[in-house]
């Protein structure tokens, strides 16, 4: 089957856009909730975090991995390669790429955890593939707690959204990266304080997904491998009320969460 981590509930809307674009095959979700954030934790623990969700997912019979957790994509993707020989893959490449195809000026915004921003993982992968775009990366450490918390259209989260957006918007980007896949469930929050003028929000969630079909479709020999009887599972390294509303939402459906 396909197996997709993240730090919480938010690598649920990498798990949604899989089901909708490959219904047919099966997924096993592991949101680590225990440990989330992971934005402001060291690389290193991060890293190690990767490993144990990865070796997880393998031992439920994942032929597949997909790193739905920007942060730990940012810092731990080589590691993961490295020591594990299935196919990997991670929401940050997919969401560059179609940055880069849909900025229009050449401005670029780039929302994320601190780990993410400051692993410099967008500016760098941008501006090597073309020199003259400009990336603004914006840190937003609160956005994730709030995702999870339930927080979605909170007086206090449109407030700190406004605020972390305010620089990018002085630096009148056309493009803003999602860069978390927790960003998604505050897409229309974001979208209304950007700016006036239209801005494209790219959603790594969706990417990916896009990324993993045209990989299927070349690649017989892992298609063929992954499941596609029986159910779908989501595990969490711990339950809460929250978790289970928004992974609701999410899927437009009850979600069952196995504790793990």
């Amino acid at each position: 089957m396909i197996g997709i981590f993240d730090s919480g509930v938010g690598g649920m809307t990498v798990a949604r856009a899989v089901e909708k674009l490959l219904p047919d095959y099966r997924i096993t979700y592991f949101g680590d909730l225990a440990r989330t954030p992971y934005g402001s934790k060291s690389p290193a623990t991060i890293v190690e975090y990767a490993i144990q969700n990865t070796e997880f997912l393998l031992a439920q019979g994942a032929k597949l991995i997909i790193v739905a957790c920007n942060s730990a994509a940012s810092v731990a993707t080589e590691t993961l390669r490295q020591r594990f020989t299935v196919p990997l893959f991670e929401v940050i490449t997919p969401a560059i790429d179609k940055a880069i195809i849909a900025t229009p000026s050449g401005k670029i915004g780039v929302i994320g955890t601190v780990a993410t921003i400051k692993s410099g993982v967008y500016d760098r992968e941008i501006t090597r593939r073309n020199p003259q775009l400009k990336v603004y990366s914006q840190p937003c450490p609160l956005l994730v707690p709030l995702v999870e918390e339930g927080w979605l259209d909170a007086r206090e989260t449109k407030m700190i959204v406004r605020r972390y957006l305010y620089p990018l918007k002085q630096k009148q980007v056309d493009t803003l990266v999602l860069g978390c896949t927790h960003y998604p469930l505050l897409k229309e929050l974001i979208s209304q304080r950007i700016g006036k003028k239209k801005v494209t929000l790219i959603d790594s969630s969706a990417e990916v997904a896009h990324s993993l079909k045209a990989f299927l479709e070349t690649h017989p020999e892992i298609e063929q491998s992954l499941a596609k009887v029986g159910e779908n599972r989501y595990y969490v390294s711990d339950v809460t009320s929250a978790a289970a509303a928004i992974a609701q939402m999410i899927f437009g459906r009850p979600i069952q969460l196995i504790k793990t």
